[in-house]
């Protein structure tokens, strides 16, 4: 018996399918169809690494003679986590309140510059008589204030959903009626999705005109009440996308549909990496850059360019992810 009518045997003997087979080998689905094929070999390393997973030897594995399979004496078998329909109906629970914790934290660090920014341009306003210093003290600590809030939310859905982490990020099972429960749910819940996503959509969107309006005028106190709400109107949106966002991403989760499926986890996983980093970059130029220059009117700008890069930076990554998935292939 060859390698590849071996490596088809025992994948079929413990009920995994090629995608599991690939995830668990840290492959693509095609590579293992290859194997299983006698299209191509897998290296030594990929030969080590099966005799572990099937936890037979690499003798009965290398040699064409030997039929029967030869055991290790401690296989290496990874246990894969099953989920009950209690626990799904938990998370599915647990995420939705989730979402608004963490849409609400997203727009208080939107939102946190807006008081530095009124209170700035209202000591430029005859008759308001507001000290510059006290101004910029007052919306440094409105600001602070508001980040640390949105901070301690991001932390503590962070602890509150360890319990739940290795969903989407290991492989599981679930367990009778949990799909059909989940199916329900998205179709209930998806054409609020969409309805909710075009509103955000259009915020977004429309969101420049009061700006574009302050701009007609040459009041300061009025161009920045304009931009606030374009700060705001901008807000809102992004906060309405993560709200809906949160929830459906955890409904695909447990179908393993989307980005989720099997065979795009990997992808995932590294743009959620490359999202977190990029964030974090922007956030800490936009406070540098705002800090040492004191110029809180015209760093703003940074999240609009920050926004447009960043579909540029997912596209280079989804190029990225792409072109290694086809080296792993051939």
């Amino acid at each position: 018996m060859i390698l590849a009518d071996k490596i088809t045997n025992l994948r079929k003997k413990n009920s995994w399918s090629q995608e599991e087979l690939a995830e668990k080998m840290q492959v693509s689905r095609q590579a293992v169809s290859k194997w299983e094929g006698a299209q191509t070999v897998p290296d030594l390393e990929k030969i080590l690494a099966l005799s572990q997973l099937f936890g037979v030897t690499t003798d009965y594995l290398l040699k064409d003679e030997i039929e029967d399979e030869e055991f290790t004496d401690e296989p290496d078998r990874v246990p894969v986590k099953r989920i009950s329909l209690a626990l799904a109906n938990d998370f599915l629970e647990w995420r939705k309140r989730a979402a608004k914790r963490i849409s609400a934290a997203t727009l208080l660090c939107i939102v946190a510059v807006i008081p530095l920014l009124l209170l700035g341009a209202a000591t430029e306003v005859p008759g308001y008589s507001v000290p510059e210093n006290l101004a910029a003290g007052a919306g440094l600590v409105v600001l602070l204030v508001l980040v640390a809030a949105a901070v301690a939310i991001f932390v503590s859905c962070g602890f509150k959903n360890t319990p739940f982490e290795f969903i989407g990020r290991e492989p599981f099972e679930t367990e009778y009626g949990v799909d059909g429960m989940v199916k329900e749910r998205q179709k209930a819940y998806r054409a609020t999705y969409a309805k909710i996503n075009i509103i955000a959509a259009c915020l977004c969107v429309l969101s420049p005109i009061p700006l574009f309006v302050g701009l007609v005028t040459e009041k300061e106190f009025f161009m920045v009440v304009m931009l606030t709400i374009t700060m705001l109107l901008a807000g809102i949106g992004a906060a309405l996308f993560i709200l809906t966002g949160v929830r459906w991403a955890s409904m695909q989760k447990l179908l393993k549909e989307g980005d989720y499926a099997r065979r795009d986890q990997r992808k995932t996983r590294i743009k959620e990496t490359v999202s977190t980093a990029y964030w974090l970059t922007a956030t800490a130029v936009y406070l540098g850059w705002s800090f040492l220059t004191n110029d809180w009117k015209i760093t703003w700008v940074i999240w609009p360019v920050a926004g447009i890069l960043f579909a540029v930076v997912m596209c280079l990554c989804n190029l990225f992810i792409d072109r290694d998935k086809e080296k792993q292939d051939k």
